[in-house]
């Protein structure tokens, strides 16, 4: 098979177009997926330019996102034939289980049924967006209808799909952007109030859509000072989950002030630790996402794809930042 190999830590240019030995099922719960789609997240440039989680594997293939056809299945495997549409998220964080090739190996349990409704890209560029956000939204701050909710970078990747679970969730949306068609797409997916934070200090913004008392849950995929000034932005007693690693010279006085409660998501944990009942519960994830992609309630914005031989095109236009939605690779 083909597929684009990682040969070392550094720039876009590290990624090479490979011919590599078609992986077969060597466990029983495994399934072989003939791979028409892969998503590209910023976790796969930050392990490109950083290293892998496990660099004495090799071949080192990226991308945690996949969506393609099941081509065969283990002995053990349940629910899953040869021939169904599936989407996941597993592999592409080091050695040879990732998606940008032409086929990869992954276990039942984390895998789902593609939503009808999608293309392969589309589905490719879903999976860990969404359970980053869901996670985030129900398992760290348990959302609950009515909240109100504030959601940093509302129109990139897990911002603009953030934004929908809140809403579907029955809670109000706050969301920060940095230009006027960003405020247009988050508007369109259902964000209450929309916060240009090149023109507006958010927490003054949030403050004033909340007569004062700040937001019940503050989602921040931003980090850095935007993390700590989303103290200052919560309610008392309220919720702030961030996917980024805290400063270490952060100033924690106004959160400890203000009683938050405070979560990290990364939901790579599942998958880098082998948590079986944490990866089961990340399908029924992307199972329950399905339906709502199927019954128009959910969507995703794939803003560009490209070829899997131009991964590297890709990771360039990644890195260059402000992106609004998601990329993919087609593969086949």
């Amino acid at each position: 098979m083909k597929g684009i190999v990682m040969t070392a830590a550094g720039g876009p240019e590290v990624l090479q177009w490979q011919e590599l030995p078609k992986p077969a099922i060597q466990r029983p719960d495994e399934v072989l997926v003939r791979l028409k789609g892969a998503g590209i997240n910023p976790v796969d440039t930050k392990l490109r330019t950083r290293g892998t989680f496990y660099p004495d594997r090799s071949p080192t293939i990226l991308g945690c996102d996949g969506a393609g056809i099941v081509e065969a299945v283990g002995a053990e495997v349940k629910n899953f034939k040869e021939g169904d549409e599936v989407f996941f998220c597993f592999g592409g964080i080091g050695g040879p289980e990732g998606n940008y090739a032409e086929y990869v190996t992954v276990s039942y349990r984390s895998i789902a049924k593609k939503p009808k409704s999608l293309s392969f890209p589309e589905a490719a560029a879903a999976p860990l967006v969404l359970i980053t956000a869901w996670e985030a939204l129900h398992d760290r701050a348990r959302i609950q209808p009515e909240h109100r909710v504030l959601v940093h970078g509302g129109a990139g990747g897990v911002g603009h799909v953030a934004i929908q679970l809140a809403k579907r969730a029955g809670a109000r949306v706050c969301t920060t952007v940095s230009s006027e068609e960003k405020g247009e797409f988050v508007r369109a997916l259902g964000a209450d109030h929309v916060i240009n934070y090149r023109e507006t200090d958010f927490v003054e913004a949030v403050m004033e859509w909340t007569e004062g008392k700040g937001v019940e849950v503050a989602f921040d995929t931003v980090g850095a000072g935007t993390f700590e000034k989303s103290c200052e932005a919560v309610a008392i007693y309220g919720d702030l989950v961030t996917i980024l690693q805290p400063s270490a010279d952060m100033n924690w006085g106004t959160a400890r002030t203000r009683n938050l409660r405070f979560s990290l998501e990364l939901m790579l944990t599942p998958m880098h630790l082998g948590l079986t009942s944490a990866l089961e519960h990340q399908a029924d994830i992307l199972r329950c996402c399905a339906e709502l992609f199927d019954s128009e309630r959910l969507s995703i914005h794939l803003r560009q794809t490209f070829p899997l031989g131009e991964a590297a095109a890709a990771h360039r236009l990644l890195e260059q930042g402000g992106m609004m939605g998601k990329l993919a690779l087609e593969v086949g």
